[in-house]
C-alpha cells in the first residue's frame, strides 16, 4: 500500500486534518508544538465516481475502492536537520512515505501558536523545504565520500558519482532533487538514497471557513511555489474538515454547498494524492 507523509511547521493543522482524513483516527490536536511524537497512520478509500458506473456495468457483487495510507508526521522546525525538536526522527518517518503532503498555514488565529510569529506561508514551505535539501545533502555527501574511492577504479561507481554529483549540485543551488531530470538508469543508482526532496508533494493550503470557497493571498502566494516547482497545491479548511464529520452524512453536503463548495478539501487531497501516486481502483466480482 502506497504512503503519503503529511508534514508542515507545528501548528498547522496536521494532525486536525488527519482526524479528518481518518474519521475514527484518534491524532491527538493541540495548541503546542511537538503535540505529535510518534507518526500516527490511517488507511482511507480514494473517492472514485467511476466504481458505481463500472458496478453496473460488471454486475459486480462488491465494490473494493483503492485504498492509500496517510501519515501523520510530527511538526518540522528549522535545525530538524542537525537534530533540533527530534528533527532526526521525523525526518526518518518521512522518508519511509512515498509522497509528501505539506500542510501550509493560510489562516489568521491569535489563539492558535504560529511557531515563527506570523503568517507567511512562504517562509514557512522554504523552512521545511530547505530542512529536507539540508538532509539530503547531507546524505549525498557521505556517499559521495564513499564512491569516490571506487570510481577510480570501478566504472559503475563512477556513473554513480556523476549523478550524485548532479544531485548536489542542485540542492546547494536551493533546488530540491526532484528538480534533477534522471534517465531510467541514473535513477535507478540512487533509489535506495530514498531522497527526501524526490518525493512527490502536494501543498495543501490550511484556510479559514470564510476562505475556503475563493482561497486568499497567501494561498496564491504558496501556489506561486507550487508553480516552480510544477507541484500541486489544494485548498483545505481543517476547521470545516472537523466539523464536518461531526455532523450526520445526510447533512454534510448542504454544509458544504452554504460554504459556496460542491466537496470538501479531504476529498479533493486524497484525489490528488491518488493521482500523484499513480494508484488505480479495482473491482472485485
Amino acid at each position: 500500500m502506497l504512503r503519503a507523509g503529511i508534514v508542515g511547521l507545528p501548528n498547522v493543522g496536521k494532525s486536525t486534518l488527519f482526524n479528518a482524513l481518518v474519521a475514527n483516527a484518534k491524532a491527538q490536536a493541540a495548541n503546542f508544538p511537538f503535540c505529535t511524537i510518534e507518526p500516527n497512520v490511517g488507511v482511507v478509500a480514494v473517492p472514485d465516481e467511476r466504481l458505481g458506473k463500472l458496478a453496473t456495468l460488471s454486475e459486480s457483487e462488491q465494490i473494493v475502492p483503492t485504498r492509500m495510507e496517510f501519515v501523520d508526521i510530527a511538526g518540522l522546525v528549522a535545525g530538524a536537520s542537525q537534530g533540533e525538536g527530534l528533527g532526526n526522527q521525523f525526518l526518518a518517518n518521512i522518508r519511509e512515505v512515498d509522497a509528501i503532503v505539506h500542510v501550509v498555514r493560510c489562516f489568521e488565529n491569535d489563539d492558535i501558536i504560529h511557531v515563527s510569529g506570523s503568517i507567511d506561508p512562504v517562509r514557512d514551505i522554504e523552512v521545511i523545504n530547505l530542512e529536507l535539501g539540508l538532509a539530503d545533502l547531507s546524505q549525498l555527501e557521505r556517499r559521495m565520500d564513499r564512491t569516490r574511492k571506487q570510481a577510480r577504479k570501478d566504472k559503475e561507481a563512477a556513473f554513480e558519482l556523476t549523478v550524485l554529483e548532479k544531485l548536489a549540485d542542485a540542492l546547494n543551488a536551493g533546488q530540491s532533487a526532484r528538480s534533477v531530470s534522471l534517465s531510467e538508469e541514473e535513477d535507478a543508482t540512487i533509489q535506495a538514497l530514498n531522497l527526501l526532496t524526490r518525493k512527490p508533494i502536494i501543498y495543501a493550503t490550511n484556510v479559514s471557513e470564510e476562505d475556503l470557497a475563493q482561497g486568499n493571498s497567501w494561498v496564491e502566494q504558496v501556489r506561486g511555489v507550487a508553480a516552480a516547482e510544477q507541484a500541486q497545491v489544494v485548498v483545505v479548511s481543517a476547521q470545516v474538515e472537523a466539523e464536518l464529520i461531526e455532523l450526520p452524512e445526510d447533512e454534510r453536503q448542504d454544509f458544504l454547498e452554504s460554504l459556496g463548495v460542491s466537496e470538501g478539501g479531504l476529498q479533493s487531497l486524497i484525489r490528488a494524492s491518488y493521482d500523484l501516486l499513480g494508484l488505480r481502483t479495482y473491482l472485485t466480482t
